[in-house]
C-alpha cells in the first residue's frame, strides 16, 4: 500500500480526481468529513446510547456521544503526531502532493468520531440481542430463505458493519450516504472483510467483520481506490488502512482509561485501589507535588487520566512508526497497544473494569432489560418485514409499518434487504426511544 492512494480525497459520485494542492485551506475535504458526521442525526442519537452503564441518570457517566467525542480528540492527536513523522520520512507527500500534518489528524479524528455510529441501543449487549433474535429466536425461521453470508450478517450483527452502512448507504436525495472521503472511510474500517468465511486467525483484521452483503460493492470500490492490500481477494478480505490502527488505538486508550474513571466516580471501584493502578501507568510523568495538592477524588482521577492518555498516545505513535513498513504491507497482525510496553498495566486496569463495572449488578440488570426490549421490537418489525416481502401483510403489520420513517424502504424483491433495513432502523434508536417503542408495542403506552 502507498500513502498517495491511502490519502484519497475521492467521494462517492466523483468523476474527476480531487487533488490535495487544490483544496481550500480554510475548510479541507477531510475536515468536511468531520462536519458531516457531527451534524448527522445518527451521530446525535449517540447522546442517549449506552457506553458502559445503560440508562444512567448521573452526570459522571459517559454516553456513546461523549465517548466518541473524546476518542476523536485522542485520534486527532495521534494522527497529527504520526503525520509529522510520516512527512519527515516521506517528504514527497508534502512537497509534491501537498499533504500537511493536520490532514492525518483530520482523517483519524473524523473516522474516530464515527467509530460507534453503528452501535445499537444498550451497548454491546444490543449487538448480541439483535444477533440472538436471528440465531436463537423467532428470526431463525428466515435462515432457509437467505444465503449463508446474509444470514451470518444477521446472526453476528456487527456495529462496525452497521456503521459502514450508515455512512455510505444511498437513498433518494442522499446518494452515497454522508459522502465522506475514501481516506476517512478506509480509516473507519477496522475489519475490512465480510462476515464469512469466518476463519480463526491471529490477525487483528479478522477479529470481526466490517460490511454487510448489502454494501459489498461499495466496500470493494473503496478498497480498490485506496489500494488496500488483498488478503483474500476471492472473499473480499483486505488489510487495514494504516490509519485504522490509530482509530483503534484512540478507542482503546479512551475505554481503558475513561471507563475506569467512570467506575471510580460511580463508587464501583475503590479510589485508593484504583489510583494505585493509574499511578503505575504514569509513574514517569507524574508531578507528585501537584498530585498531592489535589483535594477531591474527581480532581485526582482527572489529573491521572490526562497523564495516562498522554503516555499512551506517545506509546501508540512510537509503535506505529516503528512498524510502518509492516503496516503498509498488511502484515502487522495486532493492535498497536497489544505490543505496548504498558500492556501489563493496561490489562490490570481492564480486568478491574470488567469485574467492578462491566459485570456490576447495575450494568448486568439493565443489559438483561435491553435484551428483552430489542427482542420484542425485532419480533414485531421482523414479522412485518417478512410479511411485506411475501405479500401477506396483516392489519397489525400495516399499522406497525406506519410507525417507520420514510427512510425505511421495504420491498417484495429481497427478504434480506427488508430484514437488514429493520435492523438498521432499530440500531439507530436511542436507549430511551427503544424503551418507549417496546412499551407501546406491549400496550403500555398510547
Amino acid at each position: 500500500m502507498n500513502w498517495e492512494q491511502l490519502l484519497s480525497l475521492k467521494r462517492f459520485g466523483d468523476v474527476n480526481k480531487r487533488l490535495r494542492q487544490e483544496q481550500d485551506e480554510t475548510r479541507l475535504g477531510f475536515e468536511v468529513d468531520y462536519d458531516r458526521i457531527i451534524f448527522s442525526s445518527e451521530f446525535r442519537s449517540l447522546q442517549d446510547k449506552t457506553q458502559v452503564v445503560p440508562l444512567s441518570k448521573t452526570d459522571f457517566v459517559h454516553t456513546r456521544l461523549t465517548h466518541s467525542l473524546e476518542v476523536s480528540v485522542v485520534g486527532r492527536s495521534l494522527g497529527r503526531q504520526v503525520g509529522r513523522l510520516l512527512l519527515e520520512k516521506h517528504p514527497h507527500l508534502q512537497k509534491i502532493h501537498g499533504y500537511q500534518i493536520n490532514d492525518f489528524g483530520a482523517i483519524v479524528a473524523a473516522a474516530a468520531l464515527a467509530h460507534d455510529i453503528g452501535n445499537p441501543p444498550f451497548g454491546h449487549s444490543g449487538e448480541k440481542a439483535i444477533g440472538a433474535y436471528f440465531k436463537e429466536g423467532e428470526g431463525k425461521q428466515f435462515e432457509s430463505h437467505l444465503t449463508k453470508k446474509q444470514y451470518k450478517d444477521l446472526c453476528d450483527f456487527e456495529g462496525n458493519a452497521n456503521g459502514f452502512k450508515i455512512l455510505t448507504e444511498s437513498r433518494v436525495g442522499r446518494e452515497g450516504g454522508l459522502r465522506l472521503s475514501y481516506a476517512t472511510l478506509g480509516a473507519f474500517m477496522k475489519y475490512p472483510k465480510a462476515s464469512l468465511p469466518k476463519k480463526p486467525t491471529t490477525h487483528i483484521a479478522d477479529k470481526k467483520y466490517g460490511f454487510f452483503q448489502s454494501e459489498e460493492e461499495t466496500f470493494k470500490a473503496i478498497a480498490e481506490e485506496l489500494g488496500l492490500e488483498a488478503r483474500d481477494k476471492a472473499n473480499n478480505a483486505f488489510a487495514r488502512h494504516p490509519l485504522a490502527y490509530l482509530v483503534e488505538a484512540a478507542d482503546d486508550i479512551c475505554y481503558t482509561i475513561i471507563d475506569f474513571e467512570d467506575g471510580i466516580n460511580l463508587g464501583l471501584i475503590e479510589e485508593d485501589y484504583a489510583l494505585e493502578y493509574l499511578i503505575k501507568l504514569v509513574k514517569n510523568t507524574i508531578n507528585t507535588e501537584k498530585y498531592n495538592a489535589l483535594k477531591t477524588t474527581e480532581d485526582r482521577v482527572s489529573y491521572l487520566r490526562a497523564l495516562a492518555i498522554g503516555t499512551l498516545i506517545d506509546e501508540a505513535v512510537s509503535i506505529f512508526m516503528k512498524n510502518e513498513e509492516q503496516i503498509l504491507a498488511g502484515t502487522f497482525e495486532t493492535g498497536l497497544l497489544d505490543v505496548s510496553s504498558y500492556k501489563a498495566q493496561i490489562s490490570d486496569i481492564i480486568d478491574i473494569s470488567i469485574k467492578k463495572v462491566y459485570q456490576s449488578a447495575e450494568v448486568v440488570n439493565k443489559e438483561i432489560a435491553g435484551y428483552k426490549v430489542l427482542e420484542g421490537i425485532l419480533s414485531v418489525f421482523g414479522r412485518a418485514a417478512s410479511n411485506f416481502y411475501s405479500g401477506h401483510l396483516t392489519s397489525y403489520d400495516k399499522l406497525i409499518l406506519k410507525t417507520l420513517p420514510e427512510t425505511v424502504n421495504l420491498s417484495t424483491n429481497s427478504l434480506y434487504d427488508n430484514l437488514i433495513a429493520v435492523c438498521l432502523y432499530v440500531s439507530k434508536l436511542s436507549d430511551s426511544n427503544a424503551m418507549l417503542l417496546y412499551h407501546r408495542f406491549n400496550g403500555n403506552l398510547i
